[in-house]
């Protein structure tokens, strides 16, 4: 299977699970409320630092192992199509990476990471509907409200007629302060959507 010889059997159940698909007052959902309204808010797995989910992040991110989140992909659309999550969404898109960014890694994993979702769940991926204005800085340092400002008018829907009323899963690798993922969802309301949920490889939350 693709990714099984980077992601093993064994090794992806000894990953720590958020559990987020049964509550909906999950830590991830209740970060947004207020802020942009969403259908959904999950995440996969538990972020910490000097975890083994970091180490699995920063090999799909930075050392070209772009199966990895396409296998972990594959196997939280088998858990979004269980707890009946993925029926209620027409489409998956991903945040996008800039240009030169996109250029330097060769592929954007939030891309490979929807791919496997829409792989196990049969919900369309329409990628590029999303674009950035502009490049940002890095906000592995940053404020809460600080990476807000960053991103806060940067995205836009590129091609909102393919969003025009359907509901839509954006789907990203990490999330932090959720500064990304709610900039992007409003982004998808203003182009006409019907609804956005977001689902993550793994939250910090």
């Amino acid at each position: 299977m693709k990714g099984e010889d980077i992601v093993c059997t064994n090794c992806m159940l000894e990953l720590p699970r958020c559990n987020f698909l049964h509550d909906p007052d999950n830590s991830l959902a209740i970060r947004f409320r207020g802020r942009v309204p969403l259908a959904h808010a999950v995440a996969f797995l538990k972020f910490r630092k000097k975890s083994k989910v970091q180490t699995l992040l920063h090999s799909l991110k930075y050392k070209g192992q772009k199966d990895v989140a396409y296998k972990l992909g594959q196997v939280f659309g088998k858990e979004l199509t269980s707890s009946g999550i993925a029926s209620m969404y027409d489409i998956i898109t991903a945040v996008p990476l800039h240009n030169s960014r996109l250029r330097q890694r060769g592929y954007n994993q939030s891309d490979e990471w929807a791919l496997g979702i829409s792989d196990s769940t049969n919900i369309e991926f329409v990628p590029n509907v999303l674009s950035r204005r502009f490049k940002t800085t890095t906000q592995t340092k940053m404020t809460r409200a600080r990476r807000w400002e960053n991103v806060k008018e940067v995205f836009f829907a590129k091609e909102p007629e393919s969003i025009k009323g359907k509901r839509v899963l954006l789907v990203d690798d990490v999330v932090t302060t959720g500064s990304t993922l709610e900039s992007c969802s409003q982004a998808l309301l203003n182009g006409g959507c019907d609804s956005v949920g977001v689902a993550c490889i793994a939250s910090a939350v």
